[in-house]
């Protein structure tokens, strides 16, 4: 027999599935009889469906194909080929094709970490953190504070951090679900306000568009104080950590890794790493990074000289190029040379050979695909809403509201 909490989610599903499919009936009589559904409260629906899907399914690939799917379908008026071939060119395609120069970064970056952790460059962090970390409460904060000190991008932090701090937290008896929540909840908010991350260079080329006054770079930084959900998740992670403050689910979960049941979801077999690794080995490939994705930056800012387009006004100008980077272009091109340089390093120092330097490649593009694959209907979605004009209904509807202001 299926426990009640089992029974319920079952019901729910089956519920939010029969309301989608009789949404989607009276989309399709809708469209039957002409009418168009761009411009209209039914332009919201898709993202709506994917976010109601993720949260009850707990699964985020099928959800967002469905929204994707279902805004295609009212983009297209409910004509089959006419939604594959939106689903295809406009969607899928179109999101590889933009966001290449991104998915590149990321598999730098995977295959940077399957380095590190292969030369042992982690786990020597992680015996140095077993010798000088002695409590509990002291566990979690060193989980916090290399979460801050690694902000260039929050992939690269997520991977980074859980591979070095995942033995540390599992000798002090901290459940994987304490774990995963103390990464997650520091890896994005810091790439937020950080000045010299993958966020800052998506956010400052957006806010370029906006009349302003100033660089997008320069109302980024400008804007961090203001960045409230960043600062408070920062404030709110010390007081749990602190005030040793667990609740609801995690209250469970930290009871169970008290007795010894850490909740992982899978047994680890374990990555074989170099015994001969040292801290440096993973102090120098992040310094490295970071100061190549800098360069790169500013390289394609134009602050060398010219910038992607030929034009020289921001030579000299750390600032301006850094606002008129694009960081499509920059951070793969201070990656790519991150990496060489950590493969140099590595297989100087012995810890790695040639050959195993190259098996990690792979490894790291496997790790990146579940982002890869996540960003890629993320940014389909979005193009299936602009399709149906979603901004310029929640536009006319804030407009008209104002007016009661």
């Amino acid at each position: 027999m299926k426990p009640k909490a089992s029974r319920s989610k079952t019901i729910l599903t089956k519920l939010v599935a029969v309301v989608i499919l009789a949404l989607l009936v009276v989309a399709a009589v809708k469209c039957a009889n002409g009418a168009s559904l761009a411009n209209t409260a039914w332009s919201l629906l898709p993202p709506v469906i994917a976010i109601v899907l993720a949260l009850i399914t707990k699964e985020a690939y099928s959800a967002l194909f469905i929204g994707v799917l279902v805004g295609s379908l009212f983009t297209c008026g409910f004509a089959p080929v006419a939604t594959l071939d939106t689903i295809l060119n406009d969607g899928l395609i179109a999101a590889i094709s933009a966001n290449a120069g991104i998915f590149l970064f990321l598999v730098l970056l995977g295959i940077i970490v399957a380095l590190v952790n292969a030369a042992g460059g982690s786990a020597a962090f992680g015996r140095w953190a077993e010798t000088h970390i002695k409590t509990h409460a002291g566990a979690q904060l060193a989980t916090f504070v290399l979460g801050i000190l690694i902000f260039i991008d929050d992939y690269f932090n997520c991977l980074t951090v859980g591979s070095v701090m995942r033995p540390v937290t599992d000798s002090h008896k901290i459940s994987r679900p304490k774990l995963a929540y103390l990464i997650d909840a520091t890896a994005a908010p810091v790439c937020m306000i950080a000045p010299i991350s993958s966020w800052a260079a998506a956010v400052s080329s957006t806010a370029e568009g906006l009349d302003t006054g100033m660089s997008g770079i320069e109302l980024f930084v400008k804007a961090i104080p203001y960045n409230l959900y960043s600062i408070l998740t920062f404030v709110f992670i010390l007081a749990i950590i602190a005030m040793k403050l667990d609740y609801g689910p995690m209250r469970k979960f930290e009871a169970k890794a008290a007795k010894g049941d850490l909740s992982a979801l899978v047994e680890e077999a374990g990555e074989s790493a170099n015994p001969n690794g040292r801290v440096i080995d993973l102090i120098l490939p992040v310094l490295a990074l970071i100061v190549t994705c800098t360069i790169g930056m500013i390289y394609v800012g134009g602050f060398f000289g010219a910038d992607m387009s030929g034009d020289p006004s921001f030579a000299g100008d750390f600032i301006g190029a850094f606002g008129n980077t694009n960081a499509f272009v920059g951070l793969p091109w201070g990656g790519i040379i991150a990496l060489v340089l950590t493969v140099i390093y590595l297989v100087a120092r012995k810890v790695l050979t040639f050959k195993e330097a190259m098996a990690c490649v792979p490894k790291g593009f496997i790790a990146m695909v579940p982002p890869i694959i996540i960003l890629t209907l993320a940014v389909s979605l979005k193009a299936m809403i602009n399709a149906l004009g979603a901004d310029v209904y929640v536009y006319n509807l804030m407009y008209a509201a104002s007016a009661w202001l």
